[in-house]
């Protein structure tokens, strides 16, 4: 929480307001103070993003909320990642990273303050420079007008003298009538570079003398390297060098194909005495059996275990058990499309990092480590990702480029292999729940009681740092209880933690992804037995003329619910709330005689309060689409003693076009504070898909991958 701190002492000084210099690139001549928008002579301007570019666009975002409180002109904006400092980090997470849907939704009121704090500064200076009062100025498209004098100064002229004013505590914020970024659909900026091939991710870097490394680690986890021969590698044209890590063998060449062969034709003996010999399905037996018992209560801020345990037993006895099940969902990779890598440059104490990261205060912190050097010796610059989906979070790619860099003595481009990304990831925890439901004889709902059993991800993530968060158990896997957004009178809650002797990590909408699926499943369940429509008996649930109401209406018109689908077809639906937005989808689907299964359209409705880039929720409310729908008919990863059987896309399925649905996304028109965007839509699909399935078919599907009850796509 320092760093938060430090921040809002930041941007209560007025350090993150404009930076002021001769052009618009920072170099050694530029003069300037830290700052998210640099404004070059020429009326070009650079806005700073703290995020992470992993496809989901929000540097735009960014640059849309700073031009609109500084009234500038998007023609002349471009976006370029902040420096990894400590005014720069993300104030509602307290560190300079990138997850949880919170590039826009953690710092919106923060960034637009700035924003605005810099016009009044420029409106100021301009000002002072007519000798007029500063109320009888406004600003236009990147100038300062004083209309009784019809006299006009461009930003550009303004800067150094605007950087002398003081700063204004609580300046007012543009009025949405005078947006003219914020709820547009505006271009993404990173694109044309990427439409082009010019945009740098960290697999494109270049540094002079560079040479590159290919990877293999021990396949069994937490085996150690007992010994490797060297000599196969270093007869191999190119081949500079073979390093030796703690779990890993490494080769350095002068290209990474040839990197990668000697590192091929290397045979390193594993030391597997301290090494996992976990199976899954022994794993997930071991998790079904733990929730039949009772593991340790989840107990609300303010209330005392008795008190918890003593509502759920009264709220339970005015009802009958009406509904058990147990629901289970496997490990997942990220499976992103630019595998990991990192590149790195070790000299003279200090360490210079180009990597394609979510999490940059991590990177340098876990380097720093592992060198022996302090955090500030460690300079990390952060390129574009190809997918991040949460698995940059982690730093051991980031780790391994320093070692091996500072073995070989020159910068060091590392590389991971398909199969070693496959393998080596930190997955999303294998989770078996069960929830059991009371109802009272009209069928509505008098206490519900949920029993999970996994792992903690603060175990793995971040090398274990959080760690000492995880007692009595972690829950971050367990997510959301569902009186967050239905109304129940009595819910219980208790936790099982099993090891899972492979690494956990956070994966894209984190514990909504399996939790999800097992609620809804289990909420539609209770409406058939209540005789109720799905969606009239979610509203008996939720807060009259509530958001949730409201986005249940929207996706009932919007998917045509109440009217007849097509012959064959049946649909399902999922609702839930999730980084300050509700979300929900309707699938509508059929299911052949062998129980093939063909898409026909998902609708989705979301809240996300106010949409900066409506097009850019849409576009990543589309992918969180296909995200899920991957993970709900093919994702799983197995484990054999200790080891990852699968190793590429061939074993580890993505949905491809041909199997796509039509995707219709809604957003509804909000003037509530910015929820997330990028991982809502994960949560939801599988359970309205699963429900859909059972319209369509009669079986319940209470496991996760859908491919186990015997549904295939085609």
């Amino acid at each position: 929480m320092s760093g938060r701190r430090d921040f809002l002492k930041t941007l209560a000084a007025g350090g993150l307001l404009v930076a002021v210099g001769p052009g618009a690139a920072a170099d050694a001549s530029q003069v300037q103070a830290p700052g998210w928008v640099r404004i070059a002579p020429d009326g070009a301007v650079t806005i700073l993003s703290n995020t992470s570019e992993i496809g989901q666009g929000t540097g735009t975002a960014i640059a849309q909320m700073l031009a609109d409180e500084l009234d500038l002109d998007w023609k002349t904006i471009r976006v370029e990642m902040a420096p990894v400092e400590k005014q720069f980090i993300n104030a509602g997470w307290g560190e300079y990273a990138t997850y949880g849907s919170g590039g826009v939704a953690r710092q919106y009121k923060e960034l637009r303050k700035a924003g605005a704090q810099a016009r009044a500064m420029l409106v100021a200076a301009a000002a002072a420079e007519w000798n007029v009062p500063a109320a009888e100025c406004d600003t236009q498209a990147g100038a300062v007008l004083h209309a009784a004098s019809s006299r006009k100064l461009p930003y550009a002229k303004l800067v150094q003298q605007a950087a002398m004013q003081p700063v204004p505590a609580d300046p007012p914020l543009m009025p949405k009538e005078r947006w003219r970024h914020m709820g547009k659909d505006v271009a993404r900026l990173d694109l044309p570079a990427k439409t082009d091939g010019s945009a740098i991710f960290g697999i494109d870097v270049k540094v002079p003398g560079m040479l590159y490394a290919a990877i293999v680690q021990c396949p069994h986890f937490g085996g150690k390297l007992q010994s490797v021969d060297p000599k196969p590698a270093l007869a191999r044209r190119g081949v500079k060098q073979v390093v030796q890590l703690p779990d890993a063998v490494a080769v350095v060449a002068d290209s990474y194909w040839r990197a990668q062969q000697a590192v091929n034709a290397l045979k390193p003996e594993w030391d597997l005495s301290s090494a996992s010999k976990q199976t899954s399905a022994a794993y997930i037996a071991m998790l079904r059996e733990a929730v039949q018992k009772d593991g340790d209560l989840i107990i609300p801020r303010a209330k005392k275990a008795e008190q918890v345990q003593g509502d759920y037993d009264a709220a339970a006895a005015k009802g009958s058990l009406a509904l058990d099940r147990t629901y289970a969902a496997p490990l997942l990779a990220h499976a992103t499309m630019e595998p990991m890598n990192g590149t790195a440059r070790v000299k003279d104490g200090k360490a210079e990092l180009w990597l394609p990261t979510q999490a940059q205060q991590t990177a340098q912190a876990s380097v720093a480590k592992a060198l022996g050097i302090a955090p500030e010796a460690v300079t990390i610059h952060t390129t574009l990702s190809g997918g991040g989906f949460g698995r940059r979070i982690e730093a051991d790619f980031a780790v391994q480029a320093a070692l091996i860099a500072k073995e070989a003595g020159v910068p060091v481009k590392l590389l991971w292999s398909r199969e070693e990304d496959m393998r080596h990831g930190y997955h999303r925890p294998a989770v078996v729940q069960r929830l059991r439901a009371h109802t009272d004889s009209t069928g509505a709902m008098t206490a519900i009681r949920v029993d999970w059993a996994c792992d903690s991800i603060f175990n793995y993530s971040r090398f274990g740092a959080d760690k000492a968060a995880a007692k009595p158990f972690d829950r971050s896997p367990i997510g959301m209880p569902l009186t967050q957004y239905y109304t129940i009178p009595a819910w219980l809650g208790r936790v099982t933690t099993i090891e899972a002797g492979v690494p956990l990590g956070y994966w894209r909408s984190v514990a909504s992804s399996q939790n999800v699926f097992a609620s809804e499943s289990f909420i539609d369940e209770l409406a058939l037995l209540a005789k109720a429509d799905p969606f009239d008996y979610r509203r008996k649930m939720v807060k009259p003329g509530g958001r949730e109401l409201r986005l249940l209406d929207t996706l009932e018109a919007k998917s045509g619910w109440r009217t007849p689908a097509p012959a064959g077809r049946k649909r399902g639906m999922a609702f839930t709330h999730a980084n300050g937005s509700y979300i929900g989808q309707v699938v509508e689907l059929s299911v052949d005689g062998g129980s093939r299964v063909k898409l026909h359209k998902v609708t989705t409705v979301i809240d996300c309060g106010t949409a900066v880039n409506p097009r850019n929720v849409r576009g990543q409310v589309e992918g969180g689409n296909i995200f899920a729908l991957t993970a709900a008919f093919y994702g799983e990863i197995t484990v054999k003693e200790g080891a990852v059987e699968q190793s590429n896309f061939t074993d580890y399925r993505l949905l491809p076009l041909a199997e796509t649905p039509a995707i219709d996304v809604t957003v509804i028109d909000s003037t509530e504070a910015p929820g997330g965007v990028g991982e809502e839509a994960v949560g939801p699909l599988a359970p309205a898909v699963a429900n859909a399935l059972f319209a369509a078919t009669g079986k319940r599907v209470v496991e996760l991958p859908l491919s186990k009850a015997g549904f295939q796509l085609g």
